[in-house]
């Protein structure tokens, strides 16, 4: 028996579904597909060609990497947090919960002049390198809040461009204020944006930070010493702090490391000293 030939208004209503159906978008706006797992490499190879588009189109071609822990509070909002814990902490002094975010408040006090270090290091940073001499540096962040806020604030207050590299994060991170707008970018994939932190690298400079910032200064320190990667200033902000956390000597005692492998990077104890190892390494004369 022959099938009744479909009047318009099926035909339409047909056309409209198979329209609207997943099978029938369009590959590059199929949301559901990019996100598969057979995807992955191409989405790993868009976040690397979207933010290398947007550099080279802005004109980054190198830049100053500066790394530190996002937990490091400005010292106007250490003080402020310090004094909520304390009032919280005169009303129940015998809280142990509270006396121990009571030494953290104060602890994070003492810390915040890396905030101010970062801040000043990446002023300065940016306004002797931003237009001057072959590297033409560029302030680089992670993009978030601590030390990369401080950084990326420097470099805003001195009236200069900083690019932030965020990451979608568990626990969401947002991108500071400071960064240049057009420059700020935001990852899925670590590898992705290390590779970002990595590509324009011509300084790095690390401040006091956790696993994150150990994760990037060591892979930038095995690159460089394995030859992966161009020699490049790599600056510890603290030496206290370095020394203490990481006995580089007695790993060249337990020969786990060559005594010249010490030579690739430096400690310095203030934004000045950080200017100062730069324009060494490049052989810049102060103004």
């Amino acid at each position: 028996m022959k099938t009744a030939f479909p009047d318009a208004e099926r035909r339409h209503i047909l056309q409209e579904a198979i329209q609207q159906g997943q099978a029938y978008t369009l590959a590059q706006e199929d949301i559901a597909f990019l996100a598969s797992e057979d995807l992955r490499p191409v989405r790993m190879q868009l976040e690397l060609l979207k933010t290398e588009h947007a550099l080279r189109e802005h004109g980054v071609n190198a830049t100053i990497v500066v790394f530190g822990s996002a937990r490091i509070l400005s010292p106007e909002d250490a003080r402020a947090a310090l004094a909520l814990v304390k009032e919280q902490s005169d009303v129940q002094p015998d809280d142990p919960g509270l006396q121990r975010a009571l030494a953290l408040a104060t602890r994070r006090v003492a810390q915040s002049h890396w905030y101010d270090e970062a801040y000043s290091f990446a002023r300065k940073a940016s306004q002797c390198f931003e237009h001057e001499g072959p590297c033409d540096l560029v302030v680089m962040t992670g993009g978030g809040p601590g030390i990369m806020e401080a950084a990326n604030r420097g470099a805003f207050e001195a009236g200069e461009r900083s690019v932030g590299l965020n990451i979608t994060l568990p626990h969401e991170q947002y991108p500071n204020p400071f960064i240049t707008p057009e420059l700020a970018f935001r990852f899925h994939y670590f590898a992705l944006r290390k590779m970002h932190f990595l590509l324009r690298a011509k300084a790095l400079v690390a401040f006091p930070g956790g696993f994150g910032t150990l994760d990037e200064l060591f892979e930038v320190l095995t690159l460089v010493q394995t030859r992966k990667m161009g020699r490049i200033p790599i600056v510890l902000v603290d030496s206290a702090f370095w020394k203490r956390l990481v006995n580089f000597d007695f790993l060249v005692e337990e020969g786990m490391i060559a005594p010249e492998d010490l030579q690739l990077f430096v400690m310095v104890n203030s934004a000045e000293e950080a200017v100062d190892a730069l324009r060494e390494f490049y052989a810049m004369t102060p103004p």
